[in-house]
């Protein structure tokens, strides 16, 4: 038996259950994994309410590291005793440990600690393919990019950092401001005191920018519009205040044929290849040191909905974890 997060019902936090659960052999193309660290990640709030629906009784997680103990039929890319990492796969990895689809697993390299990987894997890749795939930015380039202060925010504003890229980030408090500022954004704005349409203006000189990544949703959306160039990109790849409500495609075109996607990771990283080169992207900048991981929050396995409250309450900043 292991220790595992369950949910009979959707809701708030207080519908997750610490239960045992059984845990069989793993079957074909399948890898058990005793798990080191879990990470917390707002995709896992959209689960719990049912935004993002999946059959009950469900489980929640779909980040974590640890150590290979069995292997199925047909499995060759990692063995027992493997350091291991994925962000993807079924939920389920709120848990002691547990059999997942091997595919998704990622060898770390040696310098990469567990609860480093645990709170970098999905948050890590997301900057990457939203840096390099979704749109691909250049040195001199300027970008608005909102929750700059949270666990995906200050990895990218790392990275943009790294390639030369002008961050301007959005947070909640002036605590979050120096934490985005020491982290390589270029500028940074309080929307509880600022309006951030006016001063992206005011940075920008007027020219506005090129692309927006907005992880905030309901509340930002049309503000964020009001920030592009025209022929800008609109990014929405997150829905922390609430899913974007339906708007007319004339909201584009009025402000210079503007381009949206809603992008996810787990599409990006559909095909092994894809997958394995983003990781690969993701060890080398953590591991030269041009990105750190900041876990700044580190809960028992058993206080997951602690966690979430915390969370969703934007009292975090930087990753949180679980500890089995």
């Amino acid at each position: 038996m292991v220790k595992a997060i369950r949910m009979s019902r959707t809701g708030g936090p207080e519908v997750l259950e610490y239960v045992d659960v059984e845990l069989g052999a793993p079957g074909a193309g399948e890898a058990r994994v005793r798990h080191e660290a879990i990470g917390v990640n707002f995709i896992d709030v959209y689960f719990r309410t049912g935004l993002y629906p999946q059959p009950l009784p469900g489980w929640l997680g779909k980040e974590a590291a640890g150590v290979v103990e069995a292997v199925g039929d047909g499995v060759t890319h990692v063995k027992v005793g493997d350091r291991v990492a994925y962000a993807g796969g079924a939920l389920g990895a709120y848990s002691e440990a547990r059999n997942i689809d091997a595919s998704v697993l990622l060898r770390l390299p040696d310098d990469i600690g567990f609860d480093t990987a645990a709170a970098m894997m999905l948050q890590g890749l997301t900057v990457q393919y939203l840096f390099n795939r979704t749109h691909k930015l250049k040195a001199g380039d300027t970008i608005l990019f909102h929750a700059a202060a949270g666990g995906v925010g200050l990895i990218a504003c790392q990275w943009a950092r790294a390639i030369g890229v002008n961050l301007i980030g959005t947070v909640g408090s002036e605590e979050k401001a120096a934490l985005a500022k020491a982290a390589g954004a270029a500028h940074v704005i309080n929307y509880n005191t600022e309006n951030f349409t006016e001063r992206v203006l005011e940075i920008t000189g007027g020219k506005k920018v090129g692309v927006v990544y907005d992880s905030i949703g309901k509340d930002t959306f049309i503000g964020s519009l009001d920030c592009l160039q025209p022929l800008g990109l609109m990014v929405s790849f997150g829905s922390a205040s609430g899913p974007v409500p339906p708007f007319s495609l004339n909201e584009l075109a009025s402000r210079g044929s503007l381009f949206v996607t809603r992008p996810s990771l787990f599409a990006y990283a559909a095909k092994r290849e894809d997958l394995e080169a983003m990781a690969a992207d993701l060890f080398q900048m953590v591991s030269s040191g041009k990105v750190k991981i900041d876990i700044n929050q580190r809960y028992k396995l058993a206080d997951a909905a602690q966690a979430a409250i915390d969370l969703e309450a934007r009292k975090t900043t930087g990753s949180s974890i679980l500890l089995p």
